[in-house]
């Protein structure tokens, strides 16, 4: 992405997982707000809203038709303002991954995989996506190994975002090899 598209991004993420209330948007109950208000509220052009979200590797925003007929948008995941994403459990691959800060080892080996201030932990379907993830922090990465289908089998659920994210509430240490 080119510097201002990376800079919208970031600004459509803060405003649609952390702060609508920035831009003077309100979310419905699943995340989802007016295209027209959001374009209208961040000055911004459909051309220059779609060319953020094509171009975003992560597929951070879903569009859709709403009720009404007129385009919606939201962020796939990782919202700290409540939200229902409607996410139905799904059973998951036998191990996802994690990247993370080496620095944040001591913590997770004692409480394992928290979701902050977030609704879920986020895990990844391949070592080469949980490195990315994990190397957006300062310092060395680790990578964790989470034996999804043990937590699984002992009750924890899963669902996958509509970006391809895992999704749990909380994964145990027990769960958790460090690679």
């Amino acid at each position: 992405m080119e510097r201002d598209q990376v800079r919208l991004s970031k600004r459509l993420a803060f405003v649609l997982r952390h702060d609508p209330g920035s831009a003077g948007l309100v979310l419905d109950p699943n995340g989802w707000v007016d295209v027209d208000a959001l374009l209208a509220a961040l000055h911004m052009t459909r051309p220059v809203l779609d060319a953020v979200v094509d171009s975003n590797d992560k597929r951070r925003y879903a569009i859709r038709r709403g009720p009404d007929g007129r385009d919606q948008i939201r962020a796939s995941q990782g919202h700290s303002v409540t939200v229902d994403l409607d996410l139905i459990p799904v059973p998951p691959p036998d191990v996802l991954f994690h990247g993370t800060s080496a620095h944040a080892l001591a913590a997770i080996r004692s409480q394992g995989l928290l979701p902050g201030a977030r609704h879920h932990v986020h895990l990844s379907p391949d070592r080469p996506t949980a490195l990315r993830v994990g190397r957006r922090r300062a310092g060395p990465v680790a990578l964790l190994a989470v034996d999804a289908a043990a937590m699984a089998g002992a009750g924890h659920a899963f669902f996958v975002s509509d970006n391809g994210v895992w999704l749990t509430a909380h994964v145990p240490p027990t769960y958790l090899t460090v690679l």
